[in-house]
């Protein structure tokens, strides 16, 4: 039998198998998204997205700068102590009149005379002896806004933001003018640049005379108050006139302001039979700050007595005389330095009060 010829069929089509495809990632803002297949911390990170950030960061992240920001916040206050409230100092108030007070309280007359209200001042002396508490008065008799600044609101770890820091502390007391800006330790900042072997230091230095002559902003109403121990080590480029160029010693307190700082300590103390003429005569050589230490002794002594006894009496005045005599004067060492200085360093006469303090005393 013969097969008839014919044009041949073909199969029917059965489609060829064929891998099942991953859907794409969808992009994110930097790029395809990692799956957690192709990377296996992905999934702990979706996670964990609202405790632990982004490993990597992405284009858009970053937040917007705002204009006019600063890193830096710094305290501006208003001071409530006056002049009144500081015991003694007469010649310091004196000197702190004729330099910031007066020319603030007449306008016309300043006006007249062309004071300018911008200046600086450094008060020097014994540790302890109120002159940060001065600053604050002066600020407080202004009614003006009181800055504290010290070594470490400037300093930084990294080039440059020393300087910046410094810049925007001087930027802070221009922009809340009238303003005392207090410069607490100034011997940090400004100590003699022919002593100084960082760099950094000696560039911080520039900035500091940079700001005081108001390079890059008006100090107009800006009043420069300075604090050190040891006026000696200052770079004597900070002294020019326009800078801290009027200078006052702040000395251990008188009889007057010794009273006034035993009676403030011992106002909220239970006290009885004090004698403090004795007291006050027998304390000639310490400063404010040994005063406040000596009533916080008598007050030990009682409090330890009454401990003991399991009796409470008041603080007496034989407590107080066995203070004076554990609680020694902390400006003695100072004076065995300054009075070397006063000898043999006192070029110009800058340091004529401070001679004239220890002839007084028969120290020189």
């Amino acid at each position: 039998m013969q097969r008839a010829l014919g044009a041949a069929v073909p199969p029917p089509h059965t489609p060829a198998p064929t891998t099942p495809q991953r859907p794409a990632p969808a992009a994110g803002p930097g790029g395809p998204a990692t799956t957690a297949d192709d990377d296996p911390l992905a999934a702990y990170e979706q996670e964990l997205a609202d405790v632990v950030p982004p490993r990597f960061a992405r284009a858009g992240d970053e937040p917007e700068p705002v204009a006019g920001h600063s890193d830096r916040v710094y305290d501006v206050e208003a001071s409530g102590i006056r002049l009144a409230d500081v015991g003694g100092m007469s010649a310091v108030k004196e000197r702190l009149e004729l330099a910031f007070l007066g020319p603030l309280r007449n306008p016309e007359l300043r006006r007249m005379y062309g004071k300018s209200l911008r200046g600086g001042l450094m008060l020097y002396g014994p540790p302890g002896c109120g002159k940060t508490f001065l600053a604050r008065a002066v600020a407080g008799e202004m009614g003006a806004k009181f800055i504290s600044l010290s070594i470490v609101d400037v300093l930084d770890m990294w080039m440059g933001n020393s300087e910046r820091n410094l810049h925007e502390l001087f930027q802070a007391a221009r922009r809340n003018a009238p303003c005392v800006l207090f410069l607490d330790e100034v011997d940090a900042l400004g100590h003699k640049r022919s002593q100084v072997g960082s760099s950094s230091m000696r560039t911080l230095g520039n900035q500091l005379l940079a700001e005081l002559d108001g390079m890059e902003g008006s100090n107009e109403g800006v009043f420069v108050l300075a604090a050190t121990n040891t006026p000696w080590d200052v770079d004597p480029a900070l002294r020019r006139p326009g800078r801290l160029d009027r200078v006052v010693l702040v000395l251990p307190p008188d009889a007057e302001a010794r009273r006034a700082i035993l009676e403030y300590h011992l106002r909220e103390r239970p006290i009885a039979g004090i004698d403090l003429r004795k007291i006050v005569a027998a304390t000639e050589d310490y400063s404010g700050a040994d005063l406040a230490h000596l009533c916080e002794t008598a007050a030990e002594f009682a409090m330890a007595d009454s401990v003991r006894t399991g009796e409470v009496r008041m603080i007496e005045h034989r407590d107080l005389e066995r203070a004076v005599k554990e609680v020694r004067p902390s400006t003695k060492p100072w004076m065995a330095t300054a009075r070397n200085v006063a000898m043999f360093a006192n070029e110009g006469g800058v340091y004529d009060d401070l001679v004239a303090y220890l002839k007084r005393r028969r120290m020189l």
